[in-house]
């Protein structure tokens, strides 16, 4: 297994030797390696089995950093970094000609962020190089919103995972690019529509491109357990269908009761949709463990972060 540790100097270390670390973000676990390392990227596609044509998210600690990243800023892009970081926004912005093709997928943009946690921004103050940061999971699965998730999916093919506890947002960053200068949202997140809507007035959404996706989690299939998922507005409907199968429910805010249910998990006793984020990933790693024949999903409330849940629910239960 990997070593789960929160030593900040031995994962310095094995970076600066172009070694892959996991890292804690408020969002979720994250791969992460030097973005100057070609080699260290390179480690990141495959120990993922992530196509390349997926770019990478680069991670640095403050707003002041980001000028030696992208070579141009528009407006909109600086009040939005300026209201959210460090946070759950990234920003895709014009790459300056130092970032390497490999980790935009041969783009002009370069996909960046600055993490809201302690640990992995101590980190990366620490560290002379910016980090690049997918999500630390296998292409396609679950994504990792604590350490132990991370050990179960690379076991020893990564040297240290730094252990920060559990995510406390729980879902991946909000995507924002910029098309003539007007704000596209390119994946629904952590950070809602209507927070970005506050400091910048009104956004485009885009988020879902098979083919030279403009950023990381714009495919249809994605986030997914192994177990087949369905994703409803009616539980008990869906649970006829598998009658006599061994049937996971994961509903939002009320228990629901029936005979053919062999784990029920509820996302949010209260209803708060935060917690429902925070919840949602762990919540599938449970039922995705448990060797059911179907995970029956609730479709969440569409407003703020609900919207985004139901965005992952969507891609997990695509079927290809």
């Amino acid at each position: 297994m990997s070593i789960i540790s929160t030593d900040i100097q031995k994962a310095i270390s094995l970076l600066e030797n172009e070694k892959l670390v996991a890292i804690p973000t408020e969002t979720v676990y994250g791969l992460a390696g030097n973005i100057f390392s070609e080699k260290a990227i390179q480690q990141i596609f495959t120990t993922k089995k992530r196509p390349h044509f997926n770019p990478l998210i680069v991670h640095i600690h403050s707003l002041e950093a980001l000028k030696s990243i992208v070579s141009y800023v528009p407006e909109k892009a600086k009040k939005l970094a300026e209201a959210f970081w460090p946070g759950s926004l990234t920003l895709v912005l014009p790459k300056k000609n130092t970032i390497p093709d490999l980790i935009t997928a041969g783009k002009n943009t370069v996909a960046v962020r600055v993490p809201n946690h302690p640990l992995t921004l101590e980190l990366l103050k620490q560290l002379p190089f910016p980090l690049a940061a997918p999500s630390a999971n296998p292409f396609n699965s679950i994504s990792p919103t604590k350490a132990i998730h991370v050990a179960h999916y690379f076991g020893d093919k990564i040297d240290l995972i730094l252990d920060g506890g559990s995510c406390k947002n729980g879902i991946e960053s909000t995507i924002v690019g910029f098309e003539n200068e007007e704000a596209v949202i390119y994946r629904l997140g952590a950070l809602s529509v209507e927070n970005i809507e506050k400091i910048i007035g009104k956004v485009t959404l885009k988020n879902t491109k098979e083919e030279n996706p403009e950023a990381p989690g714009m495919l249809l299939k994605h986030y997914a357990p192994k177990t087949k998922t369905i994703l409803t507005d009616n539980i008990l409907e869906e649970i006829k269908k598998f009658q006599g199968k061994k049937i996971g429910v994961l509903a939002f805010q009320n228990e629901v009761i029936s005979d053919g249910i062999f784990e029920n998990i509820i996302l949010s006793k209260t209803g708060n949709l935060e917690e429902a984020g925070t919840n949602l990933y762990d919540s599938l790693h449970q039922l995705d463990s448990l060797e059911l024949d179907v995970i029956i999903a609730e479709k969440l409330p569409e407003i703020g972060l609900g919207n985004s849940v139901n965005d992952r629910l969507q891609r997990a239960a695509f079927q290809i």
